[in-house]
């Protein structure tokens, strides 16, 4: 299986939260190749920039390397594909993740139940 991660489920992932759960954990370790979006680094830069995220984008960077998961890069494949995306969820970098999960296809490693209804290749993590 090949996994792309939702922002949060990146930052749970990097600080070995509880919120990640025994399934998440297992799902990664079982995967084939675990992606990280471009999208969701430029998300943390947007929210550490303002002040809501105590997070160093650069840093954060480096220490995904060294965990060994795969840059995805956002293409231009993926930008139009949020266009024909229906309004079920409102997050442009959600939307972004979305387009990306389906346009490589990727299964999409989330919590946020609104973005099932995009596709079957998002797996929801219990809340």
């Amino acid at each position: 299986m090949r996994l792309l991660l939702d922002t949060h489920v990146v930052l749970w992932v990097m600080r070995d939260a509880d919120e990640l759960g025994a399934q998440a954990r297992e799902l990664i370790a079982q995967a084939d190749v675990v992606y990280v979006s471009a999208a969701s680094l430029w998300e943390v830069a947007i929210k550490s920039a303002l002040g809501k995220l105590p997070i160093d984008p650069v840093r954060l960077q480096q220490q995904l390397t060294l965990a060994g998961f795969e840059s995805l890069s956002v293409t231009w494949s993926h930008a139009a594909a949020v266009h024909s995306l229906p309004h079920h969820h409102r997050d442009p970098f959600d939307r972004l993740l979305i387009a990306q999960a389906m346009t490589e296809p990727l299964h999409l490693l989330t919590r946020d139940a609104a973005l099932q209804a995009y596709t079957p290749l998002v797996k929801l993590l219990p809340a």
